[in-house]
């Protein structure tokens, strides 16, 4: 089998768990478009990468997990300096939708999400949306079960706090 076979079969075995993930995990289409992509051209200029790998899914879960961390860390560097300044202009009016509008609950959500640090979120997204064990998660980011458990459990803490004040402008 080609090169080119071999990459299309890895591509239609795995792209679309491989999407799911991480576009819970970005909460951006064309970020994980492009992260995807990322993946494969990686594959492609490197073919021995999967190479002795026992468990593609996993290695390209982990993959996919280390790319999103690379990039948050790049991204919360910019956003420290776009923070310092906008510190230095001038802040702008910007109306909070009401509680009422389901855009609004659900973009408070999505940014309750996207709050939690990416190894915490990784976690939530895999047990929550892929339904995975704390050992099947454990095995895709190269972490103890322990580990991904408690990551868990402190990402759900932190979700509830940061939700808090909802339940009270709930009906």
């Amino acid at each position: 089998m080609g090169l080119k076979d071999s990459l299309e079969e890895i591509y239609r075995d795995h792209a679309p768990a491989l999407f799911r993930f991480l576009i819970r995990l970005t909460g951006n289409e064309n970020e994980t478009r492009d992260l995807l992509q990322d993946i494969f051209i990686r594959l492609a200029k490197e073919p021995r990468l999967l190479d002795g790998v026992d468990a593609p899914r996993s290695y390209l879960f982990r993959l996919a997990h280390r790319l999103v961390i690379d990039r948050y860390r790049r991204d919360e560097t910019r956003q420290r300096y776009d923070d310092r300044v906008y510190q230095e202009s001038e802040p702008f009016a910007n109306p909070e939708p009401s509680a009422e509008d389901a855009v609004w609950l659900k973009q408070t959500l999505v940014a309750s999400l996207n709050t939690l640090p990416p190894e915490q979120k990784a976690v939530v997204i895999l047990k929550v949306w892929e339904e995975m064990t704390f050992a099947e998660i454990a095995g895709i980011l190269d972490i103890p079960a322990n580990t991904a458990a408690s990551r868990y459990r402190y990402a759900l803490d932190k979700l509830r706090d940061e939700l808090r004040p909802l339940y009270r402008d709930l009906p």
